[in-house]
Protein backbone atom coordinates (compact mmCIF):
# COMPACT_ATOMS: atom_id res chain seq x y z
CA UNK A 1 0.00 0.00 0.00
CA UNK A 2 1.20 3.21 -0.45
CA UNK A 3 0.78 4.96 2.89
CA UNK A 4 0.88 8.36 1.82
CA UNK A 5 -2.41 7.94 0.60
CA UNK A 6 -4.78 9.52 3.04
CA UNK A 7 -7.79 10.01 1.15
CA UNK A 8 -9.77 9.64 -1.83
CA UNK A 9 -12.14 11.98 -4.07
CA UNK A 10 -14.70 10.78 -6.16
CA UNK A 11 -16.67 12.01 -8.98
CA UNK A 12 -20.34 11.24 -8.70
CA UNK A 13 -22.59 11.31 -12.14
CA UNK A 14 -21.09 7.75 -14.05
CA UNK A 15 -18.85 6.93 -11.47
CA UNK A 16 -21.18 6.11 -8.30
CA UNK A 17 -24.53 6.60 -10.43
CA UNK A 18 -24.47 6.47 -13.79
CA UNK A 19 -26.37 9.38 -14.73
CA UNK A 20 -24.68 10.59 -17.99
CA UNK A 21 -26.76 7.87 -20.32
CA UNK A 22 -29.78 8.23 -18.98
CA UNK A 23 -29.71 12.46 -19.34
CA UNK A 24 -28.17 11.86 -22.61
CA UNK A 25 -30.68 9.53 -23.31
CA UNK A 26 -33.51 12.15 -22.36
CA UNK A 27 -32.05 14.55 -24.19
CA UNK A 28 -31.42 12.73 -27.17
CA UNK A 29 -35.10 12.25 -27.44
CA UNK A 30 -35.71 15.99 -27.47
CA UNK A 31 -33.84 16.66 -29.93
CA UNK A 32 -35.23 13.78 -32.25
CA UNK A 33 -38.40 15.01 -31.49
CA UNK A 34 -38.15 17.78 -33.41
CA UNK A 35 -35.92 16.18 -36.04
CA UNK A 36 -32.73 16.78 -34.82
CA UNK A 37 -29.67 14.74 -34.32
CA UNK A 38 -27.84 14.77 -31.08
CA UNK A 39 -24.51 13.12 -31.46
CA UNK A 40 -21.91 11.78 -29.20
CA UNK A 41 -18.89 13.63 -29.95
CA UNK A 42 -20.88 16.37 -30.07
CA UNK A 43 -22.50 15.58 -26.06
CA UNK A 44 -18.77 14.28 -25.04
CA UNK A 45 -17.59 17.85 -24.92
CA UNK A 46 -20.14 19.00 -21.97
CA UNK A 47 -20.01 15.29 -20.19
CA UNK A 48 -18.74 16.24 -16.75
CA UNK A 49 -19.94 20.61 -16.94
CA UNK A 50 -22.14 21.73 -13.98
CA UNK A 51 -25.92 22.38 -15.54
CA UNK A 52 -25.18 25.84 -15.83
CA UNK A 53 -22.29 25.91 -18.32
CA UNK A 54 -24.25 24.13 -20.61
CA UNK A 55 -28.07 24.76 -22.17
CA UNK A 56 -29.39 21.83 -24.24
CA UNK A 57 -32.58 23.66 -24.95
CA UNK A 58 -30.95 26.96 -25.99
CA UNK A 59 -28.48 24.76 -28.37
CA UNK A 60 -31.81 23.03 -29.64
CA UNK A 61 -33.38 26.67 -30.55
CA UNK A 62 -29.87 27.40 -32.48
CA UNK A 63 -30.71 24.31 -34.29
CA UNK A 64 -34.45 24.83 -35.10
CA UNK A 65 -34.25 28.58 -35.54
CA UNK A 66 -36.70 29.55 -33.36
CA UNK A 67 -37.74 29.92 -29.65
CA UNK A 68 -39.43 26.53 -27.66
CA UNK A 69 -41.52 26.41 -24.45
CA UNK A 70 -38.92 26.18 -22.42
CA UNK A 71 -40.82 25.12 -19.09
CA UNK A 72 -42.40 22.91 -20.82
CA UNK A 73 -39.22 21.09 -22.17
CA UNK A 74 -37.63 21.45 -19.12
CA UNK A 75 -40.18 19.72 -17.11
CA UNK A 76 -40.32 17.02 -19.67
CA UNK A 77 -36.28 16.45 -19.42
CA UNK A 78 -36.46 16.66 -15.53
CA UNK A 79 -39.00 13.62 -15.77
CA UNK A 80 -37.75 11.50 -18.06
CA UNK A 81 -34.09 11.81 -16.65
CA UNK A 82 -35.75 11.07 -13.50
CA UNK A 83 -37.58 8.00 -14.59
CA UNK A 84 -34.52 6.75 -16.40
CA UNK A 85 -31.97 7.09 -13.35
CA UNK A 86 -34.17 5.51 -10.89
CA UNK A 87 -33.98 2.57 -12.45
CA UNK A 88 -29.77 2.32 -12.38
CA UNK A 89 -28.01 0.99 -9.36
CA UNK A 90 -24.87 2.05 -7.72
CA UNK A 91 -22.05 1.25 -9.81
CA UNK A 92 -20.07 -1.95 -9.68
CA UNK A 93 -17.18 -1.87 -7.30
CA UNK A 94 -17.93 1.50 -6.03
CA UNK A 95 -19.76 0.26 -2.69
CA UNK A 96 -16.49 -2.52 -1.97
CA UNK A 97 -14.00 0.40 -2.61
CA UNK A 98 -15.82 3.18 0.27
CA UNK A 99 -15.61 -0.02 2.40
CA UNK A 100 -12.12 -0.83 2.12
CA UNK A 101 -11.22 2.78 2.60
CA UNK A 102 -12.99 3.10 5.86
CA UNK A 103 -11.16 -0.20 7.04
CA UNK A 104 -7.98 1.84 6.00
CA UNK A 105 -9.28 4.81 7.68
CA UNK A 106 -8.97 7.37 4.22
CA UNK A 107 -10.75 10.33 4.34
CA UNK A 108 -13.51 10.21 1.84
CA UNK A 109 -14.90 12.97 -0.34
CA UNK A 110 -17.41 14.07 -3.26
CA UNK A 111 -16.25 16.30 -5.86
CA UNK A 112 -19.37 16.76 -8.41
CA UNK A 113 -20.25 19.22 -10.81
CA UNK A 114 -23.86 18.78 -10.17
CA UNK A 115 -25.55 20.65 -7.06
CA UNK A 116 -25.77 19.45 -3.64
CA UNK A 117 -29.50 18.74 -4.06
CA UNK A 118 -29.35 16.10 -6.68
CA UNK A 119 -25.78 14.50 -5.14
CA UNK A 120 -27.09 14.38 -1.54
CA UNK A 121 -30.88 13.42 -2.80
CA UNK A 122 -29.42 10.15 -4.73
CA UNK A 123 -26.55 9.73 -2.31
CA UNK A 124 -28.97 9.51 0.41
CA UNK A 125 -31.54 7.18 -1.46
CA UNK A 126 -28.69 4.64 -1.87
CA UNK A 127 -27.30 4.73 1.57
CA UNK A 128 -23.86 6.43 0.95
CA UNK A 129 -24.38 9.58 2.25
CA UNK A 130 -22.99 8.54 5.54
CA UNK A 131 -19.60 7.57 4.14
CA UNK A 132 -18.54 10.78 3.11
CA UNK A 133 -16.54 13.09 5.02
CA UNK A 134 -16.90 15.88 2.52
CA UNK A 135 -19.45 16.95 -0.44
CA UNK A 136 -18.29 19.50 -2.95
CA UNK A 137 -20.65 20.38 -5.73
CA UNK A 138 -21.20 23.40 -8.47
CA UNK A 139 -23.30 25.60 -5.30
CA UNK A 140 -19.60 26.02 -3.64
CA UNK A 141 -17.70 27.32 -6.21
CA UNK A 142 -17.80 29.93 -9.14
CA UNK A 143 -16.90 27.62 -12.09
CA UNK A 144 -17.37 23.76 -12.02
CA UNK A 145 -15.35 21.28 -13.58
CA UNK A 146 -12.95 21.14 -15.85
CA UNK A 147 -11.41 24.10 -13.68
CA UNK A 148 -9.81 22.36 -10.59
CA UNK A 149 -11.89 24.48 -7.94
CA UNK A 150 -13.91 21.49 -7.09
CA UNK A 151 -11.09 19.66 -6.37
CA UNK A 152 -9.01 21.97 -4.42
CA UNK A 153 -11.62 23.10 -2.23
CA UNK A 154 -11.87 18.79 -1.48
CA UNK A 155 -9.05 18.93 -0.74
CA UNK A 156 -8.98 22.06 1.72
CA UNK A 157 -11.83 20.36 3.52
CA UNK A 158 -10.22 16.92 3.94
CA UNK A 159 -6.68 18.94 4.96
CA UNK A 160 -5.06 17.17 2.73
CA UNK A 161 -2.32 18.50 -0.18
CA UNK A 162 -3.08 16.86 -3.96
CA UNK A 163 -0.23 14.02 -3.02
CA UNK A 164 -1.86 12.81 -0.13
CA UNK A 165 -5.11 12.21 -2.13
CA UNK A 166 -6.45 10.03 -5.17
CA UNK A 167 -9.87 10.96 -7.72
CA UNK A 168 -11.93 8.61 -9.57
CA UNK A 169 -13.39 10.09 -12.33
CA UNK A 170 -15.37 8.66 -15.56
CA UNK A 171 -15.22 11.89 -18.23
CA UNK A 172 -12.37 13.53 -19.98
CA UNK A 173 -13.68 17.03 -18.58
CA UNK A 174 -12.95 15.76 -14.78
CA UNK A 175 -9.97 14.05 -15.74
CA UNK A 176 -8.83 17.58 -16.71
CA UNK A 177 -9.94 19.26 -13.64
CA UNK A 178 -8.08 16.41 -11.39
CA UNK A 179 -4.53 17.13 -13.17
CA UNK A 180 -5.63 20.53 -12.93
CA UNK A 181 -5.63 20.33 -9.05
CA UNK A 182 -2.07 17.93 -9.05
CA UNK A 183 -4.33 15.25 -8.18
CA UNK A 184 -3.62 11.37 -9.53
CA UNK A 185 -6.37 10.66 -11.25
CA UNK A 186 -7.98 6.78 -11.96
CA UNK A 187 -10.70 6.61 -14.82
CA UNK A 188 -13.51 4.21 -14.83
CA UNK A 189 -15.48 5.04 -17.89
CA UNK A 190 -18.78 4.24 -18.60
CA UNK A 191 -20.72 3.18 -22.08
CA UNK A 192 -20.51 6.54 -23.07
CA UNK A 193 -17.33 7.81 -22.07
CA UNK A 194 -15.06 4.97 -23.14
CA UNK A 195 -15.69 6.21 -26.51
CA UNK A 196 -14.22 9.08 -25.48
CA UNK A 197 -10.63 10.40 -25.34
CA UNK A 198 -9.44 9.31 -21.65
CA UNK A 199 -5.38 9.64 -22.27
CA UNK A 200 -4.65 12.23 -19.94
CA UNK A 201 -6.22 10.15 -16.97
CA UNK A 202 -3.03 8.56 -14.95
CA UNK A 203 -4.70 5.13 -14.62
CA UNK A 204 -7.47 3.39 -16.44
CA UNK A 205 -9.70 0.80 -15.38
CA UNK A 206 -12.83 -0.81 -17.38
CA UNK A 207 -14.32 -1.16 -13.35
CA UNK A 208 -13.68 -0.86 -10.16
CA UNK A 209 -15.75 -4.43 -9.84
CA UNK A 210 -12.73 -7.19 -9.10
CA UNK A 211 -10.22 -4.74 -8.10
CA UNK A 212 -9.05 -3.71 -5.02
CA UNK A 213 -8.38 -0.74 -3.50
CA UNK A 214 -5.18 -2.20 -2.23
CA UNK A 215 -4.19 -3.33 -5.53
CA UNK A 216 -4.78 0.32 -7.05
CA UNK A 217 -2.96 1.73 -4.31
CA UNK A 218 -0.15 -0.42 -5.31
CA UNK A 219 -0.30 0.17 -8.82
CA UNK A 220 -0.06 3.74 -7.84
CA UNK A 221 3.39 3.28 -5.54
CA UNK A 222 4.96 1.53 -8.31
CA UNK A 223 4.20 3.95 -11.01
CA UNK A 224 5.74 6.72 -8.31
CA UNK A 225 8.82 4.41 -7.61
CA UNK A 226 9.11 4.10 -11.66
CA UNK A 227 8.88 7.43 -12.06
CA UNK A 228 6.32 6.52 -14.69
Amino acid sequence: MNDTIQGLIFDFDGLILETEGPIFQAVQEVYQSFGQDLSLSTWGDVIGLSPAEHDPIADLEALVGKRLDRERLEAHLSDREHELILAQEVLPGIEDTIKEAKEKRLKLAIASSSSHKWVQGHLERLNLLPHFDVICCSDDVERAKPDPALYQLALEKLDLDPSQAIVFEDSPNGVLAANRAGLFSVVIPTALTKQLSLDHADMQLDSLAGVSLNEILERIQVDSLSGG
